[in-house]
């Protein structure tokens, strides 16, 4: 779902230098505690800061991560060792998180080069919006049977049909990557949970309230969806075909998001691809651009994205003791990647690179650098370093070629 374009505006990029913020934001340091004490090591980075800032994203922002051990069971539906031209395998899997049976399965599309090195082929886990059945042609492909979004095609009456298969093939190009080396995990995110108010799924069961939890801090639909990437990544990394190092997230827009946020919170997730994520995921809450998304407008159009408390910071986002840049620094040192259109200043383009400027400190105090440039990059321009960034001309989607900068920066840092 989009706004109107009225909101959305020409973007030349070329070198944008940054000014100083406007004086009425206050953005917190990553590198402060609560109490005031600096954080001088990586020692006190990791049991101490770390820790505090993931507590204060769940009590904040997204809710609490869901506490319920689950119990997967996964059940191969079918395998082709002869797709994408004989050079790759299609599977499907059922898996299964509870052995409550009216807890529903969700459903893995995986696809795999057949060459691939003796430690296992590196994997892009990530959900898609359309369902598994529309990123290849396959008939054998499960078609989501519950909620699905009004505006894909071969949707009638928000449930999917036959009509979808391999409409939506260059949103997640699988025979690209599968000849670049790569594997992929995905998941339709309706699976783990309808993205709607009052929308079924998981959360009944995997993040049920507890006696005298707060409700304002309760499992918010985002953060569900992180914690579905992460039972992705259990199921990968025990896999004898994936290297469990080298396991990327990727999403786009909302499930960059929650890519970045699953990066935020698992360690074992080696490289991030947070996709035009904006407000709520890489763009910063405090910002005074008239054509990016506002907390308010986001929790407005969206609250189930987010736990009622983040609710609280709507008029004054001065206020939250957080900020974006505070989840991008909880997956330092690893490499991430923030990539962005031209066209899409809702996603405010500009803010999530100055995101990547103010995390900076803490990548350089674990004694790796992070981004590598005071300016954006021009159109095009891959800025190739630890924190990367791209941005293409053209709106808010993913597609072909953005693949091809995903990977190009994977190259760099996963292989």
């Amino acid at each position: 779902m989009r706004f109107p374009l009225s909101l959305l505006g020409a973007f030349a990029v070329t070198a944008i230098a940054f000014s100083a913020d406007p004086p009425k934001f206050d953005f917190p340091d990553p590198l402060v505690m609560k109490d005031g004490a600096k954080v001088t090591s990586a020692d006190d980075w990791a049991k101490k800061r770390k820790p505090e800032l993931k507590e204060l994203f769940q009590s904040d922002m997204y809710g609490i991560y869901p506490f319920t051990k689950s119990q997967p069971i996964a059940k191969v539906l079918f395998e082709d060792d002869k797709a994408f031209g004989g050079k790759g395998t299609l599977k499907e899997v059922e898996l299964r998180l509870f052995a409550d049976d009216k807890a529903p399965p969700v459903h893995l599309l995986i696809a795999l080069p057949n060459d691939r090195p003796k430690a296992g082929a590196p994997v892009f886990v990530g959900l898609n919006f359309s369902g598994n059945h529309s990123l290849t042609d396959d008939p054998r492909v499960h078609i989501p049977t519950g909620w699905m979004y009004p505006n894909r095609v071969g949707v009638k009456d928000n449930k999917a049909t036959a009509e979808g298969r391999g409409t939506a093939k260059s949103v997640w190009p699988l025979e690209d990557i599968v000849k670049a080396g790569y594997a992929v995990v995905t998941c339709y995110n309706g699976d783990f949970q309808e993205d709607r108010v009052g929308g079924s799924g998981l959360l009944h069961w995997a993040s049920p309230p507890p006696p005298g939890f707060p409700s304002p801090n309760q499992t918010a639909t985002i953060m569900l969806w992180a914690w579905g990437v992460h039972r992705m990544v259990d199921f990968a990394v025990g896999e004898k075909w994936c290297d469990p190092k080298r396991v990327a997230v990727v999403g786009h827009s909302r499930l960059g998001k929650t890519a970045l946020l699953a990066g935020a919170f698992d360690d074992r997730i080696a490289c991030v691809f947070p996709h035009q994520a904006g407000c709520g995921g890489t763009g910063p809450s405090r910002h005074a651009d008239p054509k990016a998304e506002s907390v308010k407008r986001i929790n407005t159009s969206f609250p189930h994205w987010f736990s009622d408390s983040f609710k609280k910071y709507n008029d004054d986002p001065n206020k939250l003791p957080i900020d974006q840049h505070e989840l991008l620094a909880l997956c330092a040192p690893r490499p991430v990647l923030y990539t962005n259109a031209a066209d899409d200043l809702w996603a405010n383009p500009s803010g999530q690179f100055d995101m990547m400027r103010r995390a900076t400190p803490v990548y350089e105090l674990l004694g790796v650098k992070g981004v590598e440039a005071d300016t954006m990059p021009g159109q095009g321009k891959l800025l190739n370093s630890r924190l990367g960034y791209w941005i293409r001309a053209g709106k808010h989607e993913m597609n072909a070629e953005d693949w091809k900068t995903f990977l190009a920066f994977a190259n760099q840092w996963m292989k």
